[in-house]
């Protein structure tokens, strides 16, 4: 069964740090770009950051630039999201998924067709003020 679960998230103060982490089982991970999504309430969708497959390519919003980083572990199928330096506009719930692609630029989402399975539920991070 193709699955992606976030795990991680919690309360944190304003200029604090958290450390996500995205665990797949079900699809060779080390095939798969990756990336980090977030959407707080009445917000839409955003794309924060993606991997690609190697590790060598990576991409991140203007909003987390400087702050969060990217990496993972294809050798434990793990992703991780390195959060420093969080604001209370970076509220919200975040969520990792397979992509079909990524670049410095940007990142491709997988067709609908591959299933939902791709797309994990997502982790709440709270940042007070």
């Amino acid at each position: 069964q193709v699955q992606v679960r976030e795990s991680g998230g919690g309360l944190v103060q304003a200029g604090g740090s958290l450390r996500l982490s995205c665990t797949a089982s079900g699809f060779d991970f080390g095939d798969f770009h990756m990336g980090w999504f977030r959407q707080a309430p009445g917000k839409e969708r955003e794309g924060i950051s993606c991997i690609d497959y190697s590790g060598r390519t990576t991409y991140y919003s203007e909003s987390v630039k400087g702050r969060f980083t990217i990496s993972r572990d294809n050798a434990k199928k793990v992703m991780y999201l390195q959060m420093n330096s969080l604001k209370p506009e970076d509220t919200a719930m975040y969520s990792c998924a397979a992509l079909s692609g990524c670049y410095s630029g940007g990142y491709y989402l997988l067709d609908k067709s591959w299933g939902m399975g791709y797309w994990g539920e997502g982790t709440q991070v709270t940042v007070s003020s």
